[in-house]
């Protein structure tokens, strides 16, 4: 065992020494609104939300009538009707909060991202504004989008405005569909951050642009093929590795084939491919799916020496599965990040901790294995499992894409996603663009065995746990 991994792991034994016997606090003891308010009343409004509201970020603009909410966007002085069916199409009013005489706070779910609105007067007269969508409109409305809510060109090193005034140049009132999708796709060039995205039609045929896969994720698809999840012939070597080599033929796959997990005489492994997906309903199931497997795997950890929770190959999914995960390791209440919408203005950071379950829980030594496949929710997976005291964070450093995905459906039927928000751990770090760094490095994913180097890295960290 390196001398390194001997003194964190004896200093994580002192710590867990000191927490191992605390009773987690129920999560109705916290300090919670007592209760959630319905922004929907039999599929309308409630009186209080009745008007017009801006959203602070985001790039939103409600009006709350009789027959329900209607959807805009805006961005710079564009304003525009959500093209999309649903009156609530990305699920944003379902609950509300009062944050004064004008302002409420819509959300999901509790403890979920609140987007703060505004009282308007009337609806901006942008957004009655009927002149046509041409194709430098669509230009001057993506870039305005990307103006006030994207978050990272400097750390990128991208100057935006160079950009948008080459995109006008390059783009008239004849230019067609595929002329457009190139201009965009110049455009956003080197904007190498997977919540970012464009996907279109152009002449009756798909076209996408989806960057920021990472050196991995690049590796894997050049060798293999595609990177999706369920699709790609690498992904059942990955398996194969942990199941046989890792796991010795006793390992147990549960939640749609995103759980893994068992156990290899005193240490216990649970592997996470992904924090949404574990079931075929939403995000809910997947809460209910993900705890009766936890239940099943923290059982077996029952008394092991460690515990190697592994995201090194995590897609992301829904930072509420993270935070129900990672509650499973944890002594009490932390503060494990705080967000805020790009542009907002007087808006305080939301804050996210990571609180004790009421389930099955193991206290003992953790190692948290990243790498930079490890992406968006199991990023704020790392942030929560970060905040406790009894978790080393071993592996390489994770993508960098922190921010949720927010949606933007063009005026021109084509659709925009981008990120829109600031993530800050507890020192007020932020990790958008260069990833979380871990306290041990370690190489999970070599360029020349990516079947079967991760298994031995796992093999690896083992034995490193077994000799402290």
């Amino acid at each position: 065992m390196t001398v390194e991994l001997g003194m964190r792991a004896s200093a994580l034994a002192m710590s867990v020494m000191g927490v191992a016997l605390l009773w987690p606090t129920p999560a109705a003891a916290q300090d919670r609104p007592a209760q959630d308010l319905p922004a929907m009343a039999r599929g309308r409004p409630v009186p209080a939300l009745l008007g017009v509201w801006r959203s602070r970020g985001y790039g939103y603009v409600v009006r709350m009538a009789a027959d329900g909410p209607t959807l805009f966007h805006v961005a710079g002085s564009f304003c525009y009707w959500d093209p999309r069916q649903e009156r609530d199409p990305d699920d944003l009013f379902k609950f509300y909060r009062p944050r004064g005489p004008d302002t409420v706070a819509f959300y999901t779910e509790r403890g979920e991202t609140e987007y703060v609105f505004d009282r308007l007067p009337d609806l901006p007269a942008a957004c009655s504004d009927p002149t046509p969508w041409s194709p430098p409109r669509i230009v001057a409305l993506v870039a305005a989008t990307f103006a006030d809510l994207y978050p990272s060109f400097e750390l990128r090193g991208i100057d935006w405005r160079a950009r948008t005034a080459a995109a006008e140049r390059a783009i008239d009132e004849n230019s067609d569909d595929a002329a457009l999708f190139e201009t965009l796709r110049t455009m956003l060039a080197g904007v190498e951050d997977p919540h970012v995205g464009l996907h279109a039609e152009v002449a009756r045929e798909p076209r996408s642009l989806d960057p920021g896969k990472g050196p991995t994720l690049t590796r894997i698809r050049a060798a293999f093929g595609d990177e999706l999840l369920d699709d790609e012939e690498w992904l059942p070597d990955y398996r194969r590795g942990i199941l046989s080599a890792v796991l010795q033929g006793k390992g147990q796959q549960r939640a749609n084939k995103r759980l893994i997990w068992g156990r290899v005489r005193d240490i216990g492994y649970l592997n996470l491919l992904a924090m949404e997906g574990l079931s075929k309903g939403g995000a809910r199931e997947d809460k209910a799916v993900l705890d009766a497997a936890l239940d099943e795997a923290l059982a077996a950890f029952r008394g092991a020496r460690a515990v190697i929770v592994d995201v090194s190959y995590n897609l992301g999914g829904h930072d509420g599965v993270s935070r129900q995960a990672a509650g499973r390791f944890a002594d009490a209440r932390r503060l494990a990040y705080t967000k805020v919408p790009h542009g907002a203005q007087d808006l305080e950071p939301q804050p996210f901790q990571v609180e004790p379950s009421r389930r099955a829980s193991y206290l003992g030594p953790v190692y948290l294995l990243t790498s930079d496949v490890t992406v968006s929710a199991g990023e704020t997976f790392t942030l929560f499992m970060r905040a406790l005291p009894n978790v080393v964070h071993v592996g390489a450093t994770t993508r960098g894409a922190l921010s949720d995905q927010i949606e933007k459906p063009l005026p021109n039927g084509w659709t925009l996603a981008l990120a829109a928000e600031i993530y800050r751990d507890p020192e007020g770090q932020w990790y958008e663009v260069r990833g979380i760094p871990p306290q041990l490095q370690r190489e999970v994913f070599p360029p020349d065995d990516l079947t079967s180097g991760h298994a031995r890295a796992v093999l690896a960290l083992m034995d490193e746990i077994r000799k402290k």
